[in-house]
């Protein structure tokens, strides 16, 4: 086969995190987005060195195990979900058996305990939080306001009736969309960097019901109406009035603790702020987790499956073990869950994090929670890290999906803890690190998985390890 050539046949598996692997003329190619027992038609896109690369084309037939009428609406053009159409069993088998196949590559089978994969307690409506972005799905098109489509960094498909959120993000999507179609907003093009709509984000507690709403936009004014002539400051204040009171009008389950705006010129297509202003409510909402209360902004972190997060930290929690009377450090602390869920078992829990407005959030929360012995420190760890004083008892990591910095990690493991605890959302960047971590003296004792990303090919893995005794 040769580049540019079509081909068939059924996808034998697939490799995290989208890699479906099909075999044609004795040649493996790999295919992103093709599930196991898919017959699928795609073409040849890359050979190289022996490597072969296909893009999906079509799915001929489905999977056997496939359900296509259970799958949301939006499965075939979004990008967002992967596993729409297959029974959540099914999800969690592959997602499994992919990290055991990863784990296995690394620390040889039989010498830790793998303890499988806990479901996440929903399937469907888990996320607390959506960024959605305003463009359109083809060319000169309507507006659209949702996810991006698969495989494009332009095209945007509008998610109205996306099954991973709660039924009010896609009232408060619709209205928004419809409102600023009715006023012929432009949407912010990355090429020209003209327009005005960037993004939508939406945050709704499971515990509580709040919900934050920000409307991200440029500064660009002139593209607010489609009318091509300059608005004003008060124009714009106006017309976003009227975009807040839909919103209020709107028939939500749950309660609106802040409507927002947020400026945005960067050019990047990332959500930045430059400037919030409270359109009603507040900038924050609360959310709850295993006893504990927390203070949610706009842009810090939290755990996007609230009741996924209650498992995982508890899974967490089960590995650290006894931390009476002892200091732990938390790095990668983002707004301080980890931390403070084991603060009242412990003499002192150190956070670190390198984004400031989750450190701030961190030590709101603490105070909120009654907890005295938590301190988070904003930085980068690999710079932080030389600067404290206090000495650890046992480490937890939750390093962001790169995983830890390999200059940083010597300087982890040179604390000589007993005990480390390793949370990853990303298994290729953890078993690259378990490599360095072993030759340094750790063995892995046992691991587990937490599925927090039902229908997607996201998965989180919580390892503990240990100090190897020295004979």
């Amino acid at each position: 086969m040769k580049k540019g050539d079509t081909f068939e046949g059924i996808v034998e598996r697939i490799d995290f995190p989208n890699k479906g692997i099909i075999t044609v003329e004795g040649e493996r190619i790999t295919v992103k987005n093709a599930l196991p027992g898919q017959k699928i038609q795609g073409v040849l896109t890359k050979r190289r060195k022996g490597r072969c690369e296909g893009r999906l084309l079509t799915v001929l037939e489905h999977a056997p195990l496939e359900k296509p009428e259970e799958a949301c609406p939006h499965s075939v053009n979004c990008g967002g979900c992967l596993y729409q159409g297959l029974p959540y069993e099914e999800q969690l088998k592959i997602k499994e058996g992919q990290v055991k196949g990863l784990l296995d590559g690394v620390v040889c089978p039989g010498t830790y305990e793998f303890q499988g994969i806990k479901a996440s307690p929903i399937d469907r409506g888990y996320r607390n939080k959506m960024e959605f972005s305003f463009g359109d799905e083809v060319k000169d098109g309507p507006l659209a306001l949702g996810m991006h489509k698969r495989g494009s960094f332009y095209d945007i498909v509008t998610t109205p009736h996306c099954q991973i959120v709660h039924p009010d993000f896609c009232r408060i999507l619709t209205a928004t969309r419809d409102y600023f179609e009715e006023l012929g907003t432009a949407f912010y093009k990355k090429l020209q960097h003209k327009g005005y709509l960037r993004h939508l984000l939406v945050r709704r507690a499971v515990k509580t019901g709040e919900i934050l709403v920000d409307l991200v936009t440029s500064t660009q004014r002139e593209y607010l109406t489609g009318e091509g002539r300059e608005i004003s400051c008060e124009e714009e204040a106006e017309l976003l009035e009227v975009w807040k009171d839909r919103l209020l009008s709107l028939p939500l389950e749950g309660t609106c603790a802040g409507i927002l705006h947020t400026k945005n010129d960067t050019l990047a297509d990332a959500v930045q702020d430059d400037g919030t202003r409270v359109l009603y409510g507040q900038d924050y909402f609360y959310e709850e987790l295993l006893g504990l209360r927390f203070r949610i902004s706009p842009f810090s972190f939290f755990q996007t499956n609230s009741l996924g997060a209650e498992v995982l930290y508890e899974t967490a929690r089960s590995y650290i073990g006894d931390t009476k009377d002892k200091v732990v450090f938390d790095l990668y602390s983002g707004t301080g869950t980890i931390a403070q869920i084991l603060a009242s078992v412990a003499k002192k829990v150190v956070g670190v994090e390198i984004v400031e407005e989750a450190v701030e959030a961190a030590r709101i929360n603490a105070r909120l929670n009654g907890l005295e012995n938590c301190e988070f420190l904003a930085g980068d760890v690999l710079k932080v890290i030389d600067s404290l004083e206090d000495k650890p008892d046992l480490i937890v990591v939750d390093p962001p999906r790169d995983g830890i910095h390999p200059k940083a990690l010597g300087k982890i493991i040179d604390f000589n803890v007993d005990r480390m605890v390793y949370v990853s959302c990303k298994p290729t960047s953890l078993t690259r690190d378990l490599v360095v971590l072993q030759e340094r003296g750790y063995q892995v004792e046992k691991v587990s998985l937490v599925d927090m990303f039902p229908c997607t090919s996201g998965i989180e893995t919580v390892c503990l390890l240990k100090r190897k005794e020295i004979i």
